[in-house]
């Protein structure tokens, strides 16, 4: 039975993106999985980044409003998924902040009636690891697999925004595994071990105070190399693009070697399930996943 949601691409993902190679590992992924998912009409930025800035707290609520009232009327009845941890971090707070204020509720919808809109609290926000586990689940992720990751060892790394302060239901702050889950539902070797798994990446700090963030970067990559790694899978645009681009710069300044790949659960996903290189986005990264793609270009051999 096909499973649809009204889908909050988020900034990132559009053409061109940090991460329009997820967003294209996304659509593969949900394509096998017979997930729907139909795009918010006119849906806005989350405000994740200047929402936090200066514009203060209602404007970055009516955003986010903004964007659940659209669902509301053009998507009755769907939850709201984002694929973006920023995105889903942002809607996840509004929803719990207006729901539990009646006076922020009535000054959003307020402000929202100059566009004709108004939110009802009827709207649900999810990340799309949420569908996968609670809607889909492990044992349907599975039937599905013909490619098995086999052969390729993953350190799961979740970074701040998908755990902390809201989290995956019924995974651990500390030690939540469903990302290791994910990875030995399609046949790769998940590092259970791996320390960094809640770190933050320093996202926020990569402009403002760029060796603290590198410092930070360079200890998630090497313990994934000392646990034997061959990739870091993750649920966040902002760590991947982070902790992919600036091995580089980290290289540069202290003459080590960082080439570790840094990977969405959703490529990994569409490439188990038969995807292409390019139909998984793995065309889309400044360190290449080598072991990845040559899994996906393997020829798959006909069932009887």
């Amino acid at each position: 039975m096909k499973k649809e949601y009204a889908f909050y691409p988020g900034c990132s993902s559009q053409l061109r993106g940090s991460a329009s190679n997820y967003l294209t590992s996304v659509n593969s992924m949900c394509q096998t999985l017979e997930v729907k998912m139909t795009p918010i009409p006119d849906w806005n930025c989350c405000g994740a980044s200047i929402g936090y800035a200066g514009s203060g707290e209602l404007a970055r609520h009516v955003m986010n409003a903004r964007n659940f009232a659209l669902s509301e009327k053009h998507l009755p009845g769907q939850d709201v998924v984002a694929t973006c941890a920023a995105c889903w971090l942002g809607a996840k707070e509004t929803k719990q902040k207006l729901d539990a204020s009646r006076a922020l509720m009535e000054d959003t919808n307020e402000a929202l009636k100059e566009a004709g809109l108004r939110y009802e609290a009827k709207t649900e926000v999810r990340h799309m690891v949420e569908v996968l586990i609670e809607d889909i689940g492990y044992e349907e992720i599975r039937k599905h697999v013909v490619k098995p990751l086999e052969g390729i060892k993953f350190a799961g790394y979740v970074g701040c925004q998908t755990n902390r302060p809201f989290g995956i239901a019924g995974e651990s702050f500390e030690n939540p595994m469903y990302l290791d889950k994910l990875v030995e539902t399609v046949g790769g070797e998940a590092l259970v071990k791996y320390e960094q798994k809640v770190a933050c990446c320093g996202g926020a700090l990569a402009f403002s105070e760029p060796d603290k963030s590198q410092k930070q970067i360079k200890e998630i990559v090497e313990a994934a190399y000392d646990q034997g790694a061959d990739m870091i899978v993750t649920p966040c645009p902002l760590c991947q693009a982070n902790v992919e681009i600036y091995q580089a710069e980290i290289n540069r300044k202290q003459g080590t070697k960082l080439d570790m790949p840094v990977m969405y659960y959703s490529q990994l996903l569409a490439v188990a399930y038969g995807a292409a290189p390019k139909q998984a986005g793995l065309d889309g990264h400044v360190i290449q996943p080598k072991k990845l793609q040559d899994i996906a270009v393997k020829v798959v051999p006909a069932r009887k």
